[in-house]
């Protein structure tokens, strides 16, 4: 564990260092999470979904998206 002293702007802003952000997984235009927790403020990055699926690809044929498409829309009541 390591300790960092980051610096409170006059609106209660807190700043961090680039070593920080990088050491956490916080990027430029991301969302993080502050949670309070007994007194302490804990603030962690929220993975997009492109980082929780990773290298996942799926490949269906133009008939089998059309399929797929059709049962949602007839389960929506749209189609049928």
């Amino acid at each position: 564990m390591s300790d960092y002293l980051l610096r409170v702007g006059k609106r209660g802003e807190i700043y961090t260092s680039k070593e920080v952000r990088e050491r956490v997984g916080i990027k430029a235009g991301g969302l993080v999470r502050a949670t309070v927790k007994r007194g302490r403020l804990v603030i962690e990055p929220v993975p997009t979904v492109e980082e929780l699926l990773g290298d996942v690809v799926v490949e269906i044929t133009p008939e089998e998206a059309e399929r797929l498409s059709e049962e949602v829309q007839r389960e929506e009541g749209v189609y049928g």
